[in-house]
């Protein structure tokens, strides 16, 4: 259909129909729109106008929908309906203030997400889009208010986030059908987990091993796909204890030797925009990421103590 097939009547002179047709007079509609009685009734007559029928029988006291009236009566009420639930006409909606958050995967899903409560009931005036970046091609959506980037452990600007340290863990089921694990040199007996996002290097100098890169098995590039791997009893992860903490508390990972590195990259977080929203966004995940560094910590000490 054209557009020239079509006329639509005004939203204001839509509003003041049905007013008028619930109220039963103009002066009524009139209080609740907070606008005069002849502006309803001007905004009414411009929609009978453009429909060439009389809505109201204007005849006696109050007003009286005629037969085109009623019928046209209801399907305003239900276009107005529609319009009245899409959420961007609500005054609340208008007033929110909007952060668009970015974030690695596996940092989003085990550290950010499980704790977005808590900023959603501190600032229930901020409309929050979290999208993902992928580290392993640098890619990250346009237009972010706050981004966590992963990077060199010593990268400048932004505030560092996840102050912990990685190490081997596996699976139970994996141990149980290796040789004994009891020292660090004892891993040449075990296949081990590759992503050029964790490389094993650091933690193998730190063991005092002067071996190469893994050079078998997948090459995964999304940590969370290492951990999962892992939990499969595929390999031995070369993980941070605060994204895997979940699953060391289950015993569904556990820690191996008493060796741990600094990770060869670090996850920081900017602020590039969003006003005071994204200052106590920033402020409000370096409290989160205290928080799981604790976890961390209890996560680990637990399962030593259930090793033995």
């Amino acid at each position: 259909m054209s557009d020239d097939a079509v006329r639509f009547p005004s939203i204001d002179g839509l509003r003041a129909f049905e007013a008028a047709a619930r109220l039963g007079t103009f002066e009524r509609a009139a209080d609740e729109l907070a606008v005069t009685a002849s502006a309803v009734a001007k905004r009414v007559a411009t929609v009978e106008d453009l429909l060439g029928t009389a809505l109201f029988d204007r005849r006696g006291r109050g007003l009286q929908l005629t037969a085109a009236g009623k019928e046209y009566l209801g399907q305003v009420r239900a276009a107005l309906g529609l319009l009245a639930a899409v959420p961007l006409h609500r005054r609340s909606a208008q007033r929110m203030q909007r952060l668009r958050v970015c974030a690695p995967p596996t940092f989003a899903r085990e550290v950010l997400v499980p704790a977005l409560e808590g900023f959603t009931r501190a600032r229930p005036d901020v409309e929050l889009e979290v999208v993902l970046s992928i580290p392993f091609l640098d890619i990250s959506p346009a237009d972010a208010d706050v981004e966590v980037r992963s990077g060199e452990a010593r990268t400048t600007g932004g505030a560092v986030l996840l102050r912990d340290r990685v190490r081997p863990l596996a699976a139970p089921a994996l141990l149980h059908r290796l040789p004994p694990l009891r020292r660090p040199a004892d891993l040449a007996h075990a296949p081990l987990l590759r992503t050029p996002l964790e490389p094993w290097g650091p933690w193998l100098r730190a063991a005092g091993l002067d071996w190469p890169e893994p050079a078998h098995g997948p090459r995964l590039v999304d940590l969370g796909m290492v951990l999962e791997a892992a939990v499969s009893a595929q390999g031995v992860a070369l993980a941070r204890p605060t994204l895997a903490r979940r699953w060391l508390a289950a015993g569904a990972l556990v820690p191996l030797f008493d060796v741990d590195a600094e990770p060869a990259h670090a996850y920081h977080v900017r602020a590039q925009g969003g006003g005071d929203a994204a200052a106590d966004f920033v402020q409000w995940l370096a409290g989160v990421c205290r928080d799981v560094e604790a976890e961390a910590r209890e996560a680990l000490r637990a399962a030593r103590s259930a090793q033995g």
